[in-house]
């Protein structure tokens, strides 16, 4: 049964956090602090802007962000020299934990930013943002930090589309979350339907629990985080901030099927492991489609293999490293799983 007050007591708006002094002084009261992970692939054109904005306003102006790390897939082009430049951490994904198999992918790097990073909360952001504001950064913090219970909190905006050089449709984004997502959701987790963009990329939450989930290694790690978070300790501990617009670069058709194949494959695989579906054959890790090349029908075979890493928790490098794992300021320790 669809829990029918949630989306009102814990969906809220970023100009609701905008006293940075009362987020700061909430941060320092718990003792608390806080890491800012960005995953790249190829930023060069927007990862400056946003490592200066979040520096310059909740760095130096305000102390709420402790450390600001970039976490690379491999960049080919200046991403990684230019983020240096402004002094924040970089790494590339290959370079942590290096012993283990290597995958490609922005889940790869926020489960590998778990490793490298040292607060209590995590804030992941993607680097594409064309209108980066500060926003995305205390927004999220906001609930983390003023409330007793909230331990997990995720974005939504308007999403302009692209229609040609510099100009804009004002909606048209999230198609796959309407097309895919949602129906989905609607299907077999009804509750999970009152997150509005469920595959934004804009996310943050308490170490605890990031640490103790699995994340998919690429398209499917916000449909993989939500169920996992939602199963384990439900929705009371969620929570969806409203920032207002995002602007990003646009991926075309077929770029957001393959995009499609690998969140429905996620989301099979979690409805099996909790025993709500019976899949009788095995599902194929190949998406075909068409090209016409020549007047000719020319197929594109694409291998999207699932590969998930296990939550941090079970790695021994982790637990070297953080001995404390489960007992941090969170509120929720490991002996507290499966507790809703």
């Amino acid at each position: 049964m669809m829990n029918k007050t949630w989306i009102e007591s814990n969906t809220f708006h970023h100009s609701e956090f905008k006293d940075l002094e009362r987020l700061t002084s909430a941060k320092q009261r718990k003792g608390l602090s806080i890491s800012l992970c960005l995953p790249t692939l190829n930023e060069e054109t927007t990862i400056a802007k946003e490592i200066v904005i979040m520096k310059s306003e909740l760095m130096t102006r305000y102390p709420l962000i402790d450390e600001i790390v970039v976490i690379d897939s491999g960049s080919t082009d200046q991403t990684r020299r230019i983020a240096r430049s402004y002094d924040v951490t970089v790494y590339k994904a290959d370079d942590i934990l290096p012993h283990l198999e290597k995958f490609k992918g922005k889940g790869e790097n926020l489960w590998k930013a778990l490793y490298v990073t040292r607060g209590d909360i995590i804030i992941y952001i993607d680097a594409d943002i064309k209108n980066i504001h500060h926003r995305f950064a205390y927004g999220l913090l906001g609930p983390l930090l003023l409330s007793d219970h909230i331990r997990f909190t995720k974005a939504f905006y308007d999403r302009p589309i692209s229609v040609g050089r510099n100009k804009w449709r004002p909606t048209g984004g999230g198609r796959v979350t309407e097309l895919v997502t949602r129906p989905l959701f609607s299907m077999f987790m009804p509750d999970l339907t009152q997150f509005l963009q469920p595959l934004s990329g804009e996310y943050a939450g308490y170490r605890s629990i990031f640490e103790d989930i699995p994340f998919h290694i690429g398209y499917g790690v916000e449909t993989g985080m939500l169920i996992d978070i939602h199963e384990r300790w439900g929705l009371d501990v969620m929570a969806q901030v409203d920032l207002d617009r995002r602007v990003h670069k646009n991926q075309d058709t077929k770029a957001l099927g393959r995009m499609a194949f690998v969140i429905i494959k996620t989301f099979m695989n979690r409805v099996e492991k909790l025993q709500r579906l019976d899949i009788k054959q095995d599902v194929f890790d190949e998406m075909i489609q068409y090209s016409l090349v020549r007047e000719k029908l020319r197929p594109e075979t694409h291998v999207l293999a699932q590969y998930e890493r296990p939550p941090m928790i079970q790695v021994p490098e982790y637990l070297e490293k953080f001995p404390s794992v489960g007992a941090g300021p969170s509120g929720i320790q490991t002996g507290d799983r499966d507790k809703k």
